[in-house]
């Protein structure tokens, strides 16, 4: 009688671990999803703050060649202001 009460013993406990093998399989599969959906939010977010930055990187560039331009029209217009003033 003991020797049976130990085989059901085992067989329920090889049973209850079999199925805890099996939600942790399911977890496993869960979590890897999670991971995996993460990673291309990630790469796709890394890939659009790459392009945006390029973007202003681009248009700073404009806007500092043309704070240039100006830069060089004040210059002249100062230096022919100061030569036609030299001429009075």
């Amino acid at each position: 009688m003991g020797n049976e009460q130990e085989l059901l013993y085992l067989r329920q406990r090889v049973s209850d671990l079999e199925r805890q093998v099996e939600q942790l399989r399911l977890s496993r599969r869960v979590l890897m999803n999670l991971i995996e959906r993460l990673e291309n939010e990630r790469r796709s977010n890394t890939t659009k703050l790459e392009k945006e930055n390029k973007r202003l990187q681009l248009d700073n560039w404009r806007y500092a060649k043309r704070l240039m331009k100006y830069n060089c029209y004040l210059a002249e217009r100062r230096d022919e202001e100061s030569y036609s003033m030299e001429d009075r």
